[in-house]
């Protein structure tokens, strides 16, 4: 799995986050992508942003299904 590039706001982001914040940021992060990241020589602010970027990925993805749930069950 190639692992693109972060989008320059997420790296933006990343680097405004306290240090509490970024430890939290990375445990969250999958074995499987820390492992990913460490092969392919991404930075640690690289590496977060990246984790920042797929989180709000998973939420937007989240979102759209709980709102057509939504409308099915109001239909």
């Amino acid at each position: 799995m190639k692992i693109n590039k972060p989008d320059q706001d997420y790296i933006e982001n990343a680097r405004l986050l306290t240090e509490e914040e970024a430890e939290r940021l990375q445990s969250r992060m999958s074995k499987k992508l820390r492992r990913q990241l460490k092969k392919e020589k991404f930075s640690t602010l690289e590496a977060l942003a990246i984790q920042l970027q797929r989180e709000d990925e998973q939420l937007n993805e989240w979102r759209e299904a709980f709102r057509k749930n939504s409308v099915k069950k109001k239909g």
